[in-house]
């Protein structure tokens, strides 16, 4: 056996049933043991999200806006697993995978939300006055002893080398691939262009990376959606039958897709792993990554950050992972095949399917969509890889990293990665499972703090609906 064959096995068997179901499975208990809070609370963390004081650091403490804070945790999240991810899924998994991923994401908000507000209420200032927080601080100030000691020793462990596989090397691997296939230009100036900007942004830390951030998510995501709908609208009277399929294969018994899907045979549990696990990949609830992000927040209570910080999830997989399905499954691409028989996957398949309706230009659009969200994640996971390298540490070598993670990004983009890919994949589940223990144990904790700040979300929804009758009124 080769240490190709080696590393993908292990990568199979991490990302198998057992973890997924501890994902999906921590998700169902935090939202049972919270009251459902984050579902029925989900309008009031979207106004909050849009609101003029989540663009503020006048309430509470902190470095950055709550705002600023969930954008670059979603330059992080927002990644090719929107795009590449989805399609991958889709064409292993066939239609029902999407579905699954939907179900999965839904609660994989408690799990977002568990996080964030928990690396807010234990988080502490650095030797230079920054906020610094996490599932490892979580661990160490939370749980204690030893046990919480060297559970957070391993996560920070595992993010340090997580961040420069799947949030750097792999990322700018993408980025190089992608706009070499559509505008053949050399992987190398691509990964010049990336190492200079990335250094540029990074070298000013957290509010460098959350002003870019806060203007290259919502300018990417909308961009990149303006891009689905218009696909999605553009084959409108196939859309009806794709949901059908879609339902129908995510809880049916081994089927064929046939029809639209073409040559996709699949099962429930086929369509339940992939959806499941590309999901989780994208969103990354339940890994704690978010979390490192969401302490840097200027708040003054923890709960309120973590409504904000779960949209991240909804934003992330019920929006933009349902846009690229939908286009797939609409355009009537999903099962294609290439010359040597193959079926068309990955990027290849999304870019087929904005094909369908936008022509070459939406091969061009898929590819710019590819390229900023990868690039956004190598700024998302830059930060997170950052506060897990000082926490192991200090503070003093913090430079060195910033310098060594920008400079790998070249590496990535001009190697071939596959076993990079694996490795990667494999650190990032690693990460999941002391934050998913994590999360188990305090679940009291949270769900205390919840029901105990519930009476404020109340006030404040109380409050906005008044707010717009009397709008109305002067309108009238």
């Amino acid at each position: 056996m080769t240490f190709s064959d080696f590393v993908d096995q292990v990568d199979g068997f991490v990302w198998g049933p057992v973890m997924l179901v501890l994902l999906v499975g921590t998700g169902i208990f935090l939202t049972i043991r919270t009251g459902f809070l984050p579902w029925r609370n989900l309008g009031y963390a979207l106004h909050s999200v849009m609101s003029k004081e989540a663009r503020t650091t006048q309430h509470g403490t902190g470095d950055v806006s709550p705002f600023s804070a969930l954008m670059t945790a979603l330059a992080a999240t927002i990644g090719t697993g929107n795009i590449v991810g989805v399609a991958t899924a889709l064409a292993t998994g066939g239609p029902g995978a999407l579905v699954w991923m939907e179900i999965s994401a839904a609660f994989g908000i408690t799990s977002k939300f568990s996080e964030c507000m928990l690396a807010v209420k234990y988080r502490e200032r650095n030797e230079k006055g920054e906020m610094s927080g996490g599932p490892m601080y979580v661990m160490k100030k939370a749980l204690g002893g030893k046990f919480g000691v060297v559970l957070g020793f391993l996560f920070a462990l595992f993010t340090v080398i997580a961040s420069f596989g799947i949030g750097d090397m792999t990322q700018a691997n993408s980025i190089a691939n992608s706009v070499n296939s559509t505008f053949t230009i050399p992987n190398w100036i691509t990964g010049a262009v990336i190492t200079v900007l990335s250094l540029i942004i990074v070298i000013g830390g957290i509010k460098s990376i959350s002003k870019v951030s806060s203007v290259v998510v919502p300018v990417m995501a909308v961009f990149y959606l303006i891009a689905g709908l218009i696909v999605i609208f553009g084959n409108l009277s196939a859309v009806p039958a794709a949901i059908v399929t879609m339902f129908k294969m995510a809880f049916s018994p081994p089927a064929a897709a046939g029809g639209f899907a073409g040559t996709i045979t699949t099962s429930i549990l086929g369509a339940a792993r992939f959806g499941v696990a590309r999901g989780c990949f994208s969103n990354e609830a339940g890994m704690g990554s978010a979390a490192i992000t969401a302490a840097s927040a200027t708040t003054d209570n923890p709960v309120r950050q973590g409504y904000i910080n779960m949209t991240g999830t909804f934003f992330d997989t019920i929006v933009i992972c349902t846009v690229t399905g939908l286009a797939i499954c609409s355009s009537g691409v999903l099962g294609a095949t290439n010359a040597d028989g193959s079926v068309v996957n990955g990027s290849a398949l999304t870019i087929l399917a904005f094909r369908t309706v936008l022509g070459e230009v939406g091969a061009v659009l898929v590819t710019i969509g590819i390229a900023l969200f990868a690039f956004s994640t190598i700024l998302g996971w830059e930060y997170h890889g950052e506060k897990a390298f000082e926490y192991l540490f200090g503070t003093k070598p913090v430079m060195l990293y910033r310098v060594a993670f920008a400079l790998v990004a070249f590496v990535g983009a001009t190697q071939e990665l596959a076993v990079v890919w694996n490795i990667s994949d494999i650190f990032n589940a690693l990460m999941a499972i002391p934050n998913l223990i994590t999360l188990l144990l305090l679940s009291g904790t949270i769900a205390k703090d919840m029901k105990e700040f519930q009476p404020q979300v109340v006030l404040q929804k109380k409050a906005w609906k008044e707010a717009r009758r009397r709008g109305e009124k002067a309108a009238a």
